[in-house]
């Protein structure tokens, strides 16, 4: 493995240092080089390429608007029988204690940074590579696939955010469920709740913001300096949709939401609609992990039409 690491990286010194958590799905290790230490992230899947592409991207694009810190991306390498390997930069972290109040009012100036960029009609679907920075986006999506855990997300542009996300988020999930479990009842309530979602938006206006994705609160973590996040599922999208994985799991106070909400306050039916956001981690999470996730993705569902 070091020796495919040197010939893609060109360093000559590359050195197993430890192993590191990969998230739920993948292997991670330390290594030392005579330019200091990368974090090598490893998974032995085929589509493992695809998976690590985006998420290049994802880190990238959240770099470019200088808002909130995640690490440096450096390259995606095939590793043969190793599989494929993300590269970044290693920096040593610790939880989220000390600086959650500061993460809120990051994200939230990340979420707006899209909206900051508009100051003319013109708008470009991908990122300004040429010169380092981002044009404005007017649409809902990315210009690369990436993964919410090691399933595709469809970032295929649409205008509309309500049909984006009903179709190439909550429908794409359930077809996913449905090709595996054949659930009656899923289908049932789908068919019911796809009807209501348009409701759900009724007087607001969602503008396109820069997500991580998969905000929770094993993908966030603290230097002395600040906080970072890694790990994003990136697109273009609602920025409410950022909060719900963030509030299923736990893990961050009060402070942090305060904060966020000071520079991005509540919308009319803020409530309401971070249920709608948590169904689609359900649904992602029982196709991950299996039955186990169907009962909460089904309460969901049921308290959605419950309310609507």
């Amino acid at each position: 493995m070091e020796a495919k690491l040197k010939a893609a990286l060109g360093f000559s010194v590359i050195k197993s240092k430890e192993s590191k958590g990969g998230g739920c799905i993948s292997e991670a290790r330390v290594f030392e080089t005579e330019n200091g230490e990368i974090f090598v992230k490893m998974h032995t899947e085929t589509k493992a390429n695809i998976m690590f592409e985006g998420e290049l991207e994802g880190l990238k694009t959240i770099q470019k608007t200088k808002t909130v810190r995640v690490p440096t991306p450096v390259k995606v390498v095939d590793l043969k029988s190793y599989g494929t390997a993300i590269v970044m930069e290693y920096i040593d972290m610790s939880g989220l204690s000390r600086y959650p109040e500061q993460l809120g009012e990051q994200l939230a100036k990340m979420h707006l940074f899209n909206t900051s960029l508009h100051t003319s009609d013109s708008s470009v679907h991908k990122s300004e590579e040429d010169e380092g920075k981002l044009s404005y986006i007017d649409k809902f999506g990315f210009h690369t696939t990436t993964c919410c855990g090691y399933i595709e997300q469809v970032n295929c542009w649409k205008e509309d955010w309500v049909e984006f996300y009903t179709q190439q988020r909550l429908d794409h999930q359930i077809k996913l469920l449905q090709s595996t479990y054949q659930d009656r009842e899923l289908t049932e309530l789908w068919s019911e709740l796809v009807l209501k979602i348009p409701g759900y938006f009724e007087g607001i206006d969602v503008k396109p913001s820069l997500l991580h994705g998969d905000l929770w609160s094993g993908n966030v973590g603290e230097t002395k300096d600040g906080p970072i996040i890694f790990d994003p599922a990136v697109f273009y999208g609602h920025s409410e949709f950022e909060l719900a994985i963030a509030d299923m799991f736990g893990g961050f106070p009060r402070s942090f939401y305060n904060a966020y909400h000071t520079i991005l306050p509540k919308q009319q039916n803020f409530d309401k609609r971070k249920d709608l956001y948590k169904l689609f981690h359900c649904l992602n999470h029982w196709n991950h992990f299996g039955g186990g996730y169907r009962s909460s993705s089904l309460s969901i569902m049921k308290r959605l039409l419950k309310n609507s």
